[in-house]
């Protein structure tokens, strides 16, 4: 990894790490979670950065993936388990980091320390060359440790320019990976713990898409709104983020996008058995050396 890169992934860990606190600190009873996530993105480009991916808020049961639309009046109330997921780049080099607010306080907390605890023990053993299957082992046995499960079909991942998901996949229960961290790669490590069975199934309306650029089928399509999807460079992307567009345009676009097969869309994944998840999240860098975490 040249010194440019590595000079703009820790200036977007350290954008990505303030922005998640500012989010965090804003997840209060009575509060929109649409005012959190445009609050985080935007706070993210005061600091000089830009959103990887649109903030996210999920909340309870929903483990992952849920954004709000622009007129989502959803709010927090006391008692919610509230996950704030951020992505930032700085000159398309990409890291991603989430924490979660047990709203109120409460029984949730447990949940809270169990995935910060085995986010903790994976960055503890990782390295270069370390096999993944130990980190995945790492996240198990604490969370198993306090009573609890992790999700088993919800896994770290590979970071790189311009690209959120990659391999390594990072499990967070034992599998049979093979795979190792190599020196040079950046990875995000997000164990989420549940009382429920550790199961992820999808629910609701998608309101996260991304679309490969440029964007081959975008043709009889409203130009406007197909350049900003193209200023995207392929990383995932909201209606909240094409709001200053009329509606009616920005749905046609999505829906003929759709049809043409040329979109991927990501709807909200809901614990299968209703109960909730935590999940903690840091993106760290490789080097021959040892590993920096970019996310602290």
């Amino acid at each position: 990894m040249t010194s440019q890169a590595l000079s703009a992934l820790r200036q977007a860990g350290r954008i990505a790490s303030a922005a998640r606190a500012f989010g965090a600190e804003r997840i209060v009873a009575g509060a929109k979670v649409r005012d959190v996530c445009e609050s985080v993105e935007e706070e993210i480009f005061r600091l000089g950065g830009a959103p990887a991916f649109p903030a996210q808020s999920s909340r309870n049961e929903i483990a992952a993936h849920y954004c709000p639309a622009p007129d989502d009046e959803t709010t927090y109330a006391d008692g919610d388990l509230a996950k704030i997921d951020v992505g930032v780049h700085v000159d398309g080099w990409v890291v991603d980091t989430a924490t979660t607010v047990a709203v109120g306080g409460g029984a949730g907390q447990r949940l809270v320390d169990a995935a910060a605890a085995a986010l903790d023990a994976a960055i503890a053993i990782a390295g270069p060359g370390v096999p993944v299957r130990s980190l995945s082992e790492a996240i198990e046995r604490v969370i198993r440790g306090r009573g609890l499960q992790p999700m088993r079909n919800l896994c770290g991942h590979g970071v790189d320019r311009w690209t959120v998901h990659c391999p390594p996949p990072i499990p967070n229960s034992v599998d049979g990976s093979s795979a190792r961290l190599a020196a040079g790669s950046v990875v995000a490590i997000e164990p989420f713990a549940t009382e429920g069975r550790g199961d992820v199934t999808e629910a609701g309306h998608a309101e996260v898409f991304r679309v490969p650029i440029p964007p081959a089928e975008a043709e009889g399509l409203d130009a406007d709104v197909v350049a900003a999807i193209s200023g995207f460079h392929g990383l995932p992307f909201s209606r909240r983020q094409l709001k200053r567009f009329p509606t009616a345009h920005v749905e046609q676009t999505l829906k003929t996008l759709w049809e043409r097969k040329a979109m991927a869309a990501y709807p909200p994944l809901s614990e299968a058995g209703g109960r909730p998840v935590a999940q903690a999240e840091h993106s760290l860098y490789v080097s021959a050396e040892g590993v920096e975490v970019l996310t602290l």
